[in-house]
């Protein structure tokens, strides 16, 4: 079954994969902040979406699509057109080099995100994981 992308389904599959990730609980151990990634629109998608992911010492405590209205305090916020998400989970950009280059938006301490490039290659790899629905 294909989740469409983003939805409440997608993101809480990622979540299931990241703990049953040895990979990740290991480049993760030590890391501490949630996320909130934010679709923006673009000529394939339209709306704008809110995905939570909670991430603590290599795990994953919970996953949800939220309201804009109702978001959470996190300690970073990553933002990217949908076609940019597309290919950051197709694997065609990796995450820190996307930051870098200004193609994803961090709100957020990059020098600590740049001590993990291992813990954010395997979210990647999670998400590729995921069968998507775009």
């Amino acid at each position: 079954m294909a989740y469409k992308f983003p939805s409440d389904e997608w993101v809480k599959a990622v979540r299931e994969l990241l703990n049953s990730s040895d990979s990740y609980q290991r480049s993760a151990k030590d890391w501490e902040g949630d996320f909130i990634f934010v679709v923006e629109p673009d000529d394939v998608y339209a709306d704008t979406a809110y995905l939570h992911l909670e991430l603590y010492h290599g795990s994953s405590p919970g996953a949800t699509m939220v309201d804009p209205d109702n978001l959470p305090e996190t300690d970073y916020t990553l933002n990217a057109p949908f076609s940019t998400w597309r290919k950051v989970i197709d694997g065609k950009l990796d995450p820190i080099q996307g930051m870098m280059t200004g193609q994803l938006k961090l709100q957020g301490n990059l020098m600590k995100i740049m001590r993990y490039p291992k813990a954010a290659q395997e979210i990647v790899a999670c998400c590729a994981k995921v069968p998507t629905d775009w």
